[in-house]
């Protein structure tokens, strides 16, 4: 699936909130709804005219539909039956409606997300180089060996549109800052050796692959394996496990998002930029539980704009921007913390001889 060939769902559902939700989720997937009606104002003409990749039929009602067991004689496509009625959106049980719901489009009609991969090409043909927030002199004179082990680690979290807004993330943001970056990306796996160079060739900031058994370093962004899961050590040491990442989503971000929490705690913080449904959701609670920081990137400045959307809607994120401000106020909130350490080391006292 590349960006200009989206798959195409018709919807049938007979109440109008169903309906709602559906359209909702699936354009925020990265489908395109094609059809979206009452089964009670279709005909036979509307059906035999539509075309779609698949026939997503959602009904309450029990009676038989004569149109729809007709479409389901000679339909060419897949049909696939939801999955009952939608939880609300905000609820903690529509991240798991979704997941349920997205898992099985995307083994019938395939991933929205593969169309990221293409779209690297025009990263790694990009000439311009922006310029470069300055570092706060009170960061600049404190003391850092850039390539220490990181105390403080922040997630970059996106999907479709995300490396666009993850290179201007990081070609704003100045080298010096003492934290490390875990970066997962919705990708097609065999566009995954590409993605550092292509976000991180005009940055001074390091993108590499995890690595097992290495701690996530002060001025470096690793590059969240997409077919295996990453979680941390007791020591903070990467761990590269041998199982895959929770269904539908590689990598999951709200298995990302429990993994990073559960080991840096209030040390850690995620930035939703632009990107598909809405990973992540599930598990903002249990971050901002730990004292972990959620911020978003602003809707207008998305490609798709689902799942940051997703973040602030629920209530979790405390900032929005776009990817230029997010890396000033990650620079504004670091000096910040860098200035309240400085204010609580005890005044050297000075004696007579």
């Amino acid at each position: 699936m590349t960006a200009n060939n989206v798959a195409r769902i018709a919807v049938i559902a007979d109440t109008s909130l169903q309906r709602h939700v559906l359209q909702q989720a699936l354009t925020g997937s990265g489908y395109q709804v094609v059809l979206n009606s009452d089964p009670a104002r279709l005909d036979e003409a509307t059906l035999i005219a539509c075309e779609t990749d698949l026939w997503l039929i959602d009904l309450a009602q029990s009676e038989d539909l004569p149109l729809v067991d007709n479409l389901m004689e000679t339909a060419c496509v897949p049909i696939l039956f939801g999955e009952g009625h939608a939880p609300e959106r905000h609820s903690e049980n529509y991240p798991r409606w979704e997941r349920r719901l997205f898992g099985k489009l995307k083994k019938l009609i395939g991933d929205p997300s593969q169309a990221v991969g293409p779209s690297l090409q025009a990263l790694l043909a990009e000439a311009q180089r922006p310029t470069r927030l300055e570092l706060p002199s009170v960061l600049a004179d404190t003391p850092l060996v850039v390539g220490e082990p990181a105390r403080q680690v922040w997630l970059l979290a996106a999907s479709l549109g995300g490396p666009a807004a993850i290179k201007a993330f990081l070609d704003a943001l100045p080298g010096g800052l003492p934290v490390g970056f875990v970066y997962a990306q919705h990708i097609d796996p065999s566009f995954e050796s590409v993605l550092p160079q292509a976000v991180g060739r005009h940055s001074q900031w390091r993108v590499n692959p995890a690595r097992h058994g290495d701690s996530v370093r002060c001025g470096e962004v690793v590059v969240v394996p997409i077919s295996r899961e990453l979680g941390f050590s007791d020591q903070g040491t990467m761990l590269i496990s041998e199982r895959a990442w929770p269904e539908p989503y590689s990598p999951s971000i709200d298995q990302m998002m429990l993994n990073l929490a559960k080991h840096y705690a209030g040390l850690c913080g995620v930035i939703a930029f632009s990107g598909m449904g809405s990973d992540g959701s599930a598990a903002a609670a249990y971050v901002r539980r730990q004292g972990g920081t959620i911020w978003t990137q602003r809707s207008d400045t998305c490609v798709c704009p689902s799942m940051p959307d997703s973040l602030r809607e629920g209530g979790y994120s405390s900032f929005s921007a776009d990817p230029r401000e997010l890396a000033a106020g990650l620079v504004n909130h670091l000096a910040e913390q860098c200035n309240e350490t400085a204010a609580l080391q005890p005044t050297p006292q000075i004696t007579g001889a």
